[in-house]
């Protein structure tokens, strides 16, 4: 399934978005504008000022706009992961179930996968089945774990943010330790599920589902790096959480550093041949065939992002960048768990030179494609034909079934015909680098772009 793909060492970043590209576009329903969006970078280069028209039905990217509030201006703001986190220990040893104000609700995550359940709403979704988190309310959770061998207590928890009009507080806990759980939420028709999985399986035109992916985003980040983070880099003591699960600190008293949660930066390039009206796009031998990517690579210490994505594309394709102007970036927590939460960094590059000298230990192919092509790439996938089987195939685990459909798919053109090429879907950045340059127009001798 083209979805799990494995990573390679230094391009994991390219791999990671060929492995997102399965959600439907349909140009019907294109129709949110982002203006203005791209940003020249700093650099000693003239640059043009664009004005961009994104086009999809998403308030951001998959993963962004979490719609859960991380802090409060004040401390002793009941809301606030240090006043949240008092009220959750007194809860815990009063054995309280329910808080009366605010409510706590605990996602589980076994090994990386939130639990979620799915339903099929006849009036709103024709029918088609679409999942949503396993929030757990702390008396359930207490519950659940209470003979089990993970232990709840306010170490456990972590502090993901808060809704006041909701008047909740949300945290996550790693029960990966925890036997029998899978049998005991399967008879609720809950299921621990792949965070890759949930993003396939996504109706982006639907907010609510949008905002609880990004919930399970930053909820796997953040337990991936509690866990790669059990120990000081300095001395090699244990180390403890703090504020909440929101950093921690080392145990040694002679030490006492502060470790706060990891990001990895990585630049994603479109490059471009302006003057001959072409775009160069790359192909992994673990991406699926016909498909075509960006350029992309993590960035090394004591690096500017534009320098970053300079050395990446002369190291990966031979290709020397001159111009680098700034798209949007994405979050993407579903990498490997070595590397709890990269951040993908998206730009145009405008080619200095044109002939290709492809690494072939980073990628398969490398070539430059017209525009035309890319056009039609966009035309031909069927991203929401994978969408819907990827939600069947969640509701399906949900409901026990070992085995369904396959959710891997063959793009094809309307004739039924399989694709000769295609491009990652709308849930990765690299989607949406394509298409905006695709669809680029010249108005009053300005570039714009836009469907």
């Amino acid at each position: 399934m083209f979805f799990l793909l494995s990573l390679s060492s230094t391009s994991a970043a390219g791999a990671a978005i060929a492995a997102s590209n399965f959600i439907s576009l349909s140009k019907k329903t294109l129709s949110l504008h982002y203006l203005s969006l791209i940003k020249t970078a700093r650099k000693p280069y003239s640059c043009s000022q664009f004005s961009t028209t994104m086009s999809i039905n998403l308030n951001s990217h998959a993963f962004a706009g979490n719609p859960i509030r991380l802090n409060t201006p004040k401390s002793s703001d009941p809301f606030s992961p240090t006043s949240a986190f008092q009220t959750l220990k007194t809860l815990l040893l009063s054995h309280t179930h329910e808080p009366s104000s605010p409510d706590f609700k605990v996602l589980p995550f076994r090994k990386g996968r939130p639990l979620a359940g799915s339903v099929c709403d006849a009036s709103g979704s024709g029918g088609k089945p679409s999942w949503h988190l396993g929030w757990l309310s702390l008396g359930e959770c207490r519950a659940f774990l209470e003979n089990s061998e993970v232990n709840l207590n306010e170490d456990s928890l972590v502090y993901l943010g808060f809704t006041a009009e909701d008047d909740v507080v949300y945290w996550a806990i790693d029960v990966s330790e925890a036997t029998g759980l899978v049998s005991e939420f399967g008879a609720r028709q809950f299921c621990f599920v792949e965070l890759r999985t949930l993003m396939v399986a996504t109706d982006w035109i639907d907010a609510k589902a949008m905002g609880e992916l990004a919930v399970a985003g930053h909820a796997r980040a953040l337990l991936e790096w509690h866990t790669s983070s059990r120990f000081c880099g300095y001395c090699g003591a244990k180390t403890v959480p703090m504020d909440a699960g929101r950093r921690k600190s080392c145990s040694n008293e002679l030490c006492k550093r502060r470790v706060y949660p990891r990001v990895d930066p990585v630049v994603i390039m479109l490059v471009i041949d302006k003057e001959n009206d072409r775009a160069l796009l790359s192909r992994q031998s673990r991406f699926v065939p016909r498909m075509w990517s960006c350029l992309a690579g993590f960035i090394e210490p004591g690096e500017s992002l534009e320098e970053a994505v300079r050395r990446e594309t002369w190291e990966e394709a031979g290709i020397e960048v001159g111009e680098v102007v700034y798209h949007s970036s994405q979050p993407w927590p579903v990498g490997p768990s070595g590397i709890p939460c990269q951040l993908m960094v998206g730009f145009f590059a405008y080619a200095k030179s044109l002939e290709i000298n492809v690494d072939k230990e980073e990628l398969e192919d490398a070539k430059w494609h017209s525009r035309e092509d890319v056009k039609k790439a966009l035309t031909f996938a069927e991203y929401k034909k994978a969408q819907r089987t990827a939600a069947d195939r969640v509701d399906q685990i949900c409901k026990g079934v070992e085995k369904g459909q396959n959710l891997s798919a063959d793009f094809s053109v309307e004739s039924g015909e399989l694709a000769s090429m295609f491009i990652p879907g709308p849930f990765a950045i690299a989607h949406h680098l394509i298409s905006s340059w695709a669809n680029q127009v010249v108005v009053n001798g300005a570039e714009t772009h836009g469907f």
